[in-house]
């Protein structure tokens, strides 16, 4: 109203024939800016200020003042039209946000319980602004063949990333209590949501199975799980391969674990995390101490507050965290489902990675393949 105002003093003060044209600028400027009320008060203060305009000109000023008054109130009532239809947008797009975080929360089931003889923890943050879902999906699932985690990256962050992400979870659901081998289900799992990729769309993902005293792992172009123990350790898979929906050729890898090892899975807005200069996120630093906490959850909590300490900023991506701490006993419980085939062992010539010193880590209760 101000500039309205300022726009107007020529016609008032001076006689100046532009000004009440010029009033038109202020209910458009208004109207892309703010809602159908401030509009529709721009709009009325406009039309007043073009009275005193027309009144400083004596109404005799050409082109009559007539054509200029009603020029301007047929802008302002699209000004104000145009408010209104941007609201009803923002209102629509306001629900179809919260629409598709609700989707998201229902289908990213948080954990905090022990699922076949594993302590499972999950977080998920999804802070980045201007978008409605994140791509992070995870599941975890207590089978015959041992506790199977799955965690993955949908590329983008809109309403397709949740189509997909849906997708991705119903088909690891129904494929990881009937596939004996990690391998074949991964490569399962990518035939079955192939039909649901675009051109364009790709699935980061990494399966893990825990059995007693080791962990095996299937990599498909995701971010390298944690082991975090008397050690930090990355579990660099010895073979790379492309995500899914890019004809991966899935391989196992397999890890020791010794009693109290904790293992990190996580998304790539925790590794690629950057401060204000640029610098990533120390992940092995800022993972061996947040997780030195003694209950999961609480440890998840501290890597957040350290994540968000170091960047000092909203994150730009979102994270998943899924923390796995095997119960230290010789057996585990496992599921007595007859519907499913028996546990099938790991290839005979696929090496356990990293293998122990002698006398360093326990003999697993089943020998290792």
């Amino acid at each position: 109203m101000t500039v309205c105002s300022a726009l107007a003093a020529p016609g008032v003060f001076a006689g100046w024939e532009p000004a009440t044209a010029a009033l038109l600028i202020g209910p458009l400027v208004t109207c892309l800016r703010f809602g159908v009320a401030h509009t529709a008060v721009t709009v009325c203060w406009t039309v007043f200020l073009a009275l005193l305009a027309g009144a400083g000109r004596g109404f005799s000023a050409s082109p009559p003042f007539s054509l200029d008054f009603l020029a301007l109130l047929t802008c302002g009532g699209l000004a104000v039209t145009v408010a209104a239809r941007r609201a009803e947008q923002d209102a629509a797009l306001a629900r179809a946000t919260e629409v598709a975080r609700v989707a998201q929360g229902a289908i990213l089931r948080p954990f905090a319980e022990r699922i076949g003889g594993i302590d499972v923890c999950t977080r998920h943050y999804c802070p980045v602004q201007g978008t409605t879902v994140g791509g992070d999906v995870y599941d975890v699932a207590h089978t015959p063949y041992g506790t199977r985690v799955f965690i993955g990256d949908v590329r983008g962050h809109d309403l397709d990333a949740l189509r997909i992400s849906a997708g991705v979870l119903r088909a690891f659901r129904d494929l990881a209590y009937v596939t004996p081998r990690l391998p074949d289900l991964a490569s399962e799992l990518d035939a079955r949501i192939g039909a649901e990729l675009g051109p364009e769309d790709f699935v980061t993902a990494l399966f893990a199975e825990f059995v007693p005293g080791e962990v095996r792992l299937v990599n498909c172009g995701h971010p390298a799980p944690l082991r975090v123990g008397q050690w930090t350790k990355l579990l660099e898979p010895p073979d790379h391969t492309v995500p899914l929906g890019l004809g991966p050729r899935p391989a196992l890898q397999r890890g020791w674990l010794q009693p109290g090892d904790r293992v990190l899975f996580y998304t790539d807005g925790l590794s690629e995390a950057r401060d204000a200069d640029g610098a990533d996120f120390p992940l092995l630093q800022g993972v061996a101490e947040a997780l030195s906490a003694p209950l999961p959850c609480d440890a998840l909590d501290a890597l957040y507050a350290l994540l968000t300490a170091h960047t000092n900023a909203p994150l730009t991506d979102d994270v998943a965290l899924v923390l796995c701490q095997p119960v230290e006993k010789t057996t585990w419980d496992t599921p007595t489902a007859t519907d499913a085939p028996t546990t099938e062992a790991p290839e005979q010539n696929t090496p356990l990675t990293d293998a122990p010193p002698p006398g360093r880590y326990p003999t697993p209760s089943t020998p290792p393949c």
